[in-house]
């Protein structure tokens, strides 16, 4: 799967890769400047690595309610919730953002899981009045982000962006055509996701292109929005919690998971974690020292002579002039400054990550 906005990004300059089963744009400039233009002043970006899917009809709510981890029944309309949807051993199969719109719920999950996350909404639909469908070849999505970036949704839409909560949607027009406003932070900064069809993605991305550069902002990729979300501390799917993986391991159960709405898929398996008190593993954040090049992915950590863990994300961070990451300890290694060992160097590990920023 690729961008839709593939031609329009090949055609500025920007490198183009392969993150989670999509292409998508590498950088446009070089990371240090579009690195800035996330922390200091505002970027645009695009977030077409989404599968979206409608689920319609009069039990679309009480039905999604009983399949993912997370309180939907309580929704109100125009707000949203994250989510997983689990397997039967509580692995997660899919990260969800899950938004009440009228007529319809809306949901986001990867393009790296598009299939299996609409076959397994699909095989629980029996006796439910519940029409649910693939949208994701109609409909495309760019964000904006960054202390400026409520100046563009002002600018752009007329809406104020401090006065929505976060995963909050709006039905706007944005050039006389409909779109779909999400307020959303993916590194922690001030961010507004848009939702709108196919054709009219390269018309959006830019006027908002536009705004950006009238506040000294940088289109940026995904190598720089990598290294800010690293920075923010919040995890990706699937590269730091995938279905080798349960809730809490990934630390998802205070953002992903409600433990009073009842039953679903899986929640046998995190309700007994629950009570047990712990888990063996948990992804942590890390910061890398070496003196030749930040270890890769996949990476093993080690301490007192053994495996302890292993490296599931790495960035470079051009404020500090040093790679950071996440993976993947041991509990009895999660203390915060614990120093672990790799081969070319040491991880020193940070306080637990923040699914949310």
């Amino acid at each position: 799967m690729e961008t839709p906005l593939i031609n329009d990004h090949r055609a500025a300059g920007a490198r183009v890769g392969e993150f989670a089963g999509c292409i998508l744009p590498e950088g446009f400039s070089d990371l240090q400047t579009e690195y800035a233009a996330g922390r200091e002043r505002v970027a645009v970006f695009d977030t077409n690595w989404h599968a979206l899917l409608t689920l319609a009809g009069p039990d679309r709510v009480r039905y999604v309610n009983a399949v993912v981890s997370n309180n939907v029944q309580s929704l109100t309309e125009g707000r949203g919730v994250l989510s997983l949807l689990l397997n039967a051993q509580g692995h997660i199969l899919a990260d969800l953002e899950i938004y009440k719109v009228p007529e319809k719920l809306l949901t986001l999950s990867h393009a790296s899981v598009r299939e299996r996350t609409f076959k397994t909404l699909e095989k629980f639909i029996i006796m439910d009045n519940v029409d649910l469908e693939d949208v994701t070849d109609r409909m495309g999505s760019v964000a904006v982000e960054g202390p400026r970036a409520a100046a563009i949704v002002q600018q752009a839409c007329g809406v104020a962006l401090e006065d929505m909560p976060e995963l909050a949607v709006k039905d706007v027009n944005l050039e006389r055509a409909p779109v779909q406003l999400i307020r959303r932070s993916h590194f922690g900064q001030p961010g507004a996701e848009f939702i709108t069809k196919r054709e009219r993605l390269p018309s959006l991305w830019n006027k908002l292109l536009l705004g950006v550069r009238a506040h000294a902002g940088e289109p940026i990729g995904m190598v720089a929005l990598n290294a800010l979300r690293l920075q923010a501390g919040i995890p990706w799917f699937p590269q730091d919690f995938n279905d080798a993986v349960i809730p809490q391991e990934a630390g998802l159960e205070a953002t992903h998971v409600s433990f009073s709405k009842g039953c679903y898929t899986g929640q046998e398996i995190v309700e007994r974690v629950r009570s047990r008190g712990h888990v063996n593993k948990r992804l942590t954040k890390l910061s890398f020292s070496s003196s030749g090049a930040p270890p890769v992915v996949g990476t093993k950590l080690s301490a007192g002579g053994g495996e302890v863990g292993h490296v599931t994300s790495v960035a470079f961070i051009p404020s500090g002039g040093a790679a950071i990451g996440m993976g993947y300890v041991r509990r009895e290694y999660l203390e915060p400054g614990t120093i672990l060992q790799y081969a070319g160097g040491a991880a020193r590990v940070g306080p637990a990550p923040s699914p949310t920023g």
